[in-house]
């Protein structure tokens, strides 16, 4: 090139340098943030932390929902791309910001019949829905319809999400915004107190409740965007949803476990366990080690099942001669849970034998009392065991090997006072993840079983957007 022309070619490249670095000046002065290459993928929740798209966590309005919502991009002023949202710097005024929950909630509101109209409660006024959480909430019942309550403990859980302290679940007003749909219907109280007939009814108000629940979903947009795939139901008694199982078991069932289920309907695959309410007082402050617990071995329960009894009867009359093993007969309810408590603070190891169904509140009566389970339920399922390893505080025997003569005293008496220490040390560790409370506490029941729904989260958006991969395709048919 002559001299001329690289003459005069400097000055103009100069003069470009000089306008881009005033531009890129101006921009970072003014705040503004420019929106990456559009992908076609949302920005990660993190990329733009002020800016970010929010939730809000006000209370729920059954909002029409379309699609799933979207993190958006930002425009090149810095605000969200979709002029349905709301500034950033609103989110979390209520107290807890959702995007940094570990699962977004939206919560039907379901009328009162469905939840604590069961328990008497009356709402104030025709608009209202829910109790006032400035008061004490309504009382669930006592006796052993507690241990099938969790539905109770989520609702509430959520009904507070919005307010300090913050847990992994935080409630949302529309259902765009959530990751799950939660369905509060009070399934086993419903069973529990209304499963029969009362004259002159022909239907039992369980069953029509039942009945009125499919309905009520089935009309709803947000069960028919995923067909269920993201609702959330709570059946925790065994024989609650008895009617409803099979129209609604595209949803995921938060159970006790899959014995009176089809597997077509409920599964590990697909569904949470979660643990019964424990019956027993838990032991606090426990220092009742191996020296202090006279009792080698504990059983509180019936021997004679309608399910299940055959080996609880054997182990009966194997065992019951055997020194320091001591078999209490009945129910908490019978006994009283002072003294079903007492038996088993006094206890080494205390035994959990599969009766109607796998599991019971047995087991989690022995974890809050530290006594070591011994569980024998070939087809058992327990709580967030994809994050908590019961063979370090329990000891598992397989049925058949159960029933041969003399394995389970050799088994037991085995086990060093240094082994035992250790799963009893264990098991004062991890006691809390079984105590349900309002309002919840970090890691208790109620939390782990929300951080467990949130583990699902991931599979159930694979097979949402999987199962939509032709639906844009099929509307030019």
């Amino acid at each position: 090139m002559a001299p001329r022309g690289r003459t005069l070619l400097l000055p103009l490249a100069a003069a470009t340098v000089l306008v881009a670095s005033t531009i890129f000046l101006f921009a970072a002065a003014a705040g503004v943030r420019w929106r990456p290459a559009d992908t076609g993928l949302p920005v990660p929740p993190h990329a733009f932390s002020a800016a970010a798209v929010p939730v809000t966590a006000t209370a729920s309005s059954n909002t029409t929902p379309g699609a799933r919502k979207e993190l958006s991009f930002l425009d090149e002023n810095g605000h969200p791309d979709d002029p349905g949202s709301s500034s950033g710097s609103d989110a979390g005024a209520a107290g807890c910001d959702p995007r940094g929950a570990a699962v977004r909630v939206f919560m039907y509101d379901m009328p009162p019949e469905f939840h604590f109209g069961l328990l008497g409660w009356s709402p104030p006024s025709p608009d209202s829905v829910w109790p006032d959480l400035s008061t004490p909430p309504p009382r669930y019942p006592g006796g052993l319809n507690q241990q099938h309550s969790v539905e109770y403990w989520l609702t509430l859980d959520l009904l507070s999400s919005s307010s300090a302290p913050c847990g992994p679940a935080v409630r949302v007003a529309d259902s765009r915004d959530a990751d799950l749909v939660f369905v509060p219907f009070f399934a086993s109280l419903s069973y529990n107190r209304h499963s029969r007939p009362v004259p002159p009814e022909k239907v039992a108000r369980d069953k029509a409740l039942q009945e009125k629940l499919v309905r009520y979903l089935s009309a709803r947009p947000e069960w028919k965007r995923y067909g269920g795939a993201d609702h959330v139901i709570v059946a925790h008694h065994p024989n609650s949803l008895l009617h409803a199982r099979g129209p609604l078991s595209p949803a995921v069932f938060v159970l006790s476990d899959f014995g009176r289920y089809h597997p077509r309907v409920a599964s590990l695959e697909k569904d949470v366990i979660a643990p019964y309410k424990h019956m027993a007082k838990t032991f606090v402050n426990d220092s009742a080690g191996f020296d202090n617990r006279p009792t080698l071995l504990y059983f509180r329960g019936a021997i004679y099942r309608k399910e299940g009894g055959s080996i609880r009867q054997e182990l009966y009359y194997m065992l019951k001669d055997e020194k320091n093993v001591y078999f209490s007969f009945g129910s908490v309810q019978d006994h009283g849970a002072s003294k079903a408590s007492q038996g088993m603070h006094s206890s080494k190891f205390c035994l959990n034998i599969a009766g109607d169904t796998p599991s019971s509140n047995r087991l989690f009566d022995a974890i809050v009392s530290h006594c070591v389970p011994v569980i024998i339920s070939d087809d058992i399922e327990l709580p967030y065991e994809d994050v908590l390893n019961y063979s370090k505080f329990s000891i598992f025997v397989r049925s058949s090997d159960a029933v041969k003569k003399g394995y389970l005293m050799r088994l037991i008496s085995g086990v060093s006072k240094q082994q035992w220490t250790r799963m009893w040390n264990r098991l004062k560790e991890v006691d809390k993840h079984f105590e349900y409370q309002y309002p919840s506490q970090k890691d208790d029941a109620v939390q782990m079983i929300w951080q467990a729904l949130a583990r699902r989260v991931p599979a159930i958006q694979l097979k949402v957007h999987r199962s939509s991969r032709f639906s844009r395709s099929g509307r030019g048919k």
